[in-house]
This record gives structure tokens, sequence and C-alpha cells, in this order.
């Protein structure tokens, strides 16, 4: 059902392709100077379209999207991804397929890194595998947390939510920023970008530090953290500081996770929020501490957790017995007990999500996956839940979402902490916030500030 797209985009997406090939062994320029060399025709661009089509009407705005969450307004310039509906989201024009098959792996791996994908939103190219260990080589450089933020980290309570400790600590960095610094020195628009860049780059090295110390210190502070590996790339190390580094399927399938959720287009709350307080000029770490914040929510990040939840809870109840009609039944005692059903739905997906597609297939690669009865569990639900939910006809997209699978293998190789997924999330989400803090910033895009109406204000508007 994915590959029915549009010959516009598919021709996109094979130019990009070739393109790519090429690049693959001729370019050996830094992210940097590969931004220096992209950022002059996007401003080129950006004055043109705003020039010859800043009165062009691309929607209309309705009472429905005014007091629904401005759900589905064409609202926001954003430059790394783009959500269809039915096809799912394209990275600078390419599928999920596409980035799988063309973006650089670990050496001894086989998923896209996070830095390959990292330098796919920023640029709109496919790295060399040159260019992937050479970003790399330089987020491991910049990784180590300063002394002060482990102190602060180490000081907190147990108790306290991950995602609490994780935006506290982000917003802690913002005490090293380079762009709040050169801010107050005083400099020229034109270079804030490069500023950010440099903020950017630190926020995404130390991320993996900074979400493992997390863990330990919540869950095994009896065990130490593991130094890092300058021999391994961003999430291989993030891996190991978990205790994970000795699993290489685990290593692999974070990878594949983080990549998959590095962004999906600018419009969902978290990203939305890292971009509106961007948008104020605030450093990185601030912007995207707040996009923490909304990431924690229930409806959007923290919904990882309370699939896996709910899944465990069908389990214990069906036992080992799974059939579809056993799951079928449970599926409508949730619903009927007045609750939804975690992991299906999508605020703009009207398919089944392309990112689940993927990591079921990493399921199915894996004979020890195979064999668990969690994953058989998600498996079924998957064939089963769309119709249940179609015969309920409360639900716009009635299939399963990332969240239906992404904790499932998390559990399933020891990573058992609930609460502690969406922080996994968080990490990966960086990936696309931080590229749009570079891009809003080599733009020169305004603070963000939509007009408001109060509901007599609004029935005075419908009126007139």
């Amino acid at each position: 059902m994915f590959r029915h797209v549009s010959l516009q985009s598919s021709f996109a997406a094979r130019s990009i392709a070739r393109n790519a090939g090429c690049r693959r062994l001729a370019s050996t320029k830094t992210l940097k100077e590969t931004l220096q060399e992209v950022i002059p025709p996007k401003q080129e661009q950006l004055k043109r379209l705003k020039a010859e089509h800043g009165h062009t009407v691309v929607g209309d705005v309705k009472v429905e999207n005014i007091i629904g969450g401005m759900r589905g307004l064409k609202a926001m310039l954003w430059e790394a991804s783009v959500l269809d509906p039915i096809e799912g989201i394209r990275f600078h024009g390419l599928s999920i397929p596409d980035c799988q098959k063309l973006l650089p792996s670990s050496p001894g791996g086989k998923e896209m890194t996070a830095e390959s994908m990292l330098w796919l939103l920023m640029t709109g190219k496919v790295p060399t595998p040159e260019q992937s260990k050479q970003l790399s080589d330089e987020l491991v450089e910049r990784g180590e947390l300063p002394t002060f933020v482990e102190k602060f980290l180490d000081s907190l309570p147990k108790t306290l939510h991950p995602m609490s400790q994780l935006s506290m600590g982000v917003a802690a960095l913002n005490h090293d920023s380079a762009f709040q610094a050169a801010y107050e020195r005083g400099i020229k628009k034109p270079d804030y970008w490069t500023y950010t860049l440099e903020d950017c780059l630190n926020l995404v090295a130390k991320l993996p530090a900074l979400a493992a110390r997390i863990y330990r210190n919540i869950y095994h502070s009896d065990k130490s953290i593991a130094p890092t590996d300058r021999n391994l790339d961003l999430v291989g190390n993030y891996s190991n500081k978990l205790g994970f580094g000795d699993n290489q399927a685990m290593t692999e399938y974070l990878r594949l996770y983080i990549a998959l959720h590095g962004d999906h287009e600018g419009g969902n709350a978290s990203a939305h929020t890292a971009h509106l307080v961007g948008s104020t000029l605030a450093d990185p770490y601030l912007s995207y501490a707040a996009g923490l914040n909304a990431l924690a929510g229930p409806l959007h990040g923290l919904a990882n957790q309370e699939v896996l939840r709910w899944q465990m809870a069908m389990q214990k109840e069906i036992g080992d017995t799974i059939t579809h009609d056993n799951i079928k039944e449970y599926l409508w005692k949730t619903l009927k007990g007045g609750q939804v059903v975690p992991g299906y739905g999508h605020g703009v997906l009207r398919n089944p999500d392309p990112r689940f597609v993927a990591l079921l297939e990493f399921a199915k690669s894996r004979p020890e996956l195979q064999a668990s009865p969690t994953i058989q569990l998600v498996q079924q639900t998957a064939e089963v839940a769309p119709d249940v939910l179609k015969e309920h006809g409360k639900t716009k997209n009635p299939y399963p979402n990332v969240d239906a699978a992404s904790g499932c293998v998390l559990y399933h190789y020891g990573l058992t902490e609930f609460k502690y997924y969406t922080v996994i999330f968080g990490v990966s989400r960086a990936l696309g916030a931080v590229t749009q803090l570079v891009w809003a910033r080599a733009l020169g895009l305004p603070i963000e500030r939509p007009k408001s109406y109060s509901m007599d204000a609004l029935e005075k508007l419908i009126k007139n």
C-alpha cells in the first residue's frame, strides 16, 4: 500500500538516489562545508517564494482548525521531511525503504546510522560512508558531559520521571551555549546558523551520555557507565552506556529506532514546540528542552510506554494461547470500557505507519524475536485491530502506528523499564529538531505568532 506513490514523488526519489550514488564517490566535504554549499540556494528559493507567491492561497482556515488544535492547517515551513497521509514520511523525498538502502550503516552493521540520517536531514544529500564516519568521530569528540551536569543529574531523586530529568539536563547544557555567548557579544544575522549548528552538534553528541546516566541513576545505580569508545558510532556508544553493548541485535535495533524516529514533519507537538521556542532566538538547548516537555505528554511520546503496558495486560489475560478471537475480544473490552487502543491511529496518517512496517520487518528477520510471545501478540493484534476499529467507527485511522511495535523489541532484549522508553524517543527526535533550528536561523525565519480568537470573537467573525 505504500508503493502507490505519485509519479512526481517517485521521480524525485529516483533522482536523489541517482545523484546520491555520484556523491558517495565524489564528496568528502564536512557537514558544515556541505551546509555552506546548500544554504544559499535555499535562501534564494525562499526569497523567490515570498516575492512571487506570497499571496498565493494554499488552504482555507476553518472553524474546526481553530478549535481543533490547528490540525491539518498548512501553516509551517519545515525543510527536512514531509508527511503524506497515504505514503507516510519522506526525508527530502526519500522513503524509509530508500533510506535503508542508501544511508551508510556502521562498520559490521546493517542498519542506517543516526549520523547518516542527521546528515541527510541537514543537507538533503546522502552522505558517503567517509562523511558519516567523519561526523561520527566529531560527535564522539563532543560527547562528554560537563562535570556540573553529571553532578546535577546525580543529585535528582530516582522518583523523578526520566523525561523530566532529560529535559532538565538538556536545559542545563545551555550553560555552555555557543549561540547564546555569540549573541551577547553581538553577531550578524547571517552568522546565526553557524553558532546554532555548533550548539546542535554538541547537543546531539551529549544526549546519549545524558540519557544513559539517567537510566543508570534511576534503575541501575549499583553499576558503572561504560566509557566512551571512540571506535563506535553515536548509537553504538549509547547502547554500550546503557549496558547492552554486548548485544549486537539490540544495538542494531536502537540504530534503526533512532533513525526512524529522527524526524516526522514539523507539526507534531515536540518538533513544533522546539521550533516555536527556537523562533524567539532561544538557544538550541532551551528550545529542545521545551520540545522534550511536549514529548513527555501521554498523547505524544509517552504513548510508547502505554502501548506496551496495554499489550502486557492483554497477554496476562489471554494467556499463552493467542488467537484472533481472544485478541478481538480483548480489543472490544478495551473499547467498551471507554478506553482507546494504544498504538493505533495517527493525527495525519491514514494508512499503516511505514515506521511500524520497518520495525516489524526487523522483528521478522530475527528468529529470537519471532519466537517471542510478546512479538507474536503485536503481529497478530495488527492483523485483527483494524477491522475492530473500523467496526467501532470512531477512529479515522484504524491502522498501527510506530508505537505499536517500538517498545516490545526493547522489552524482549531486556530494557524492561517502561518509563524510560520515551527518553530513547527524545534522543531520536533531536535529529529533526536541531535540523530545523539550523535552517530557521539560516533562512532568517521570524518569531512564530499566530492570531487567536475568543469564542465570542469567532462567532462575530463568522457572522460578518
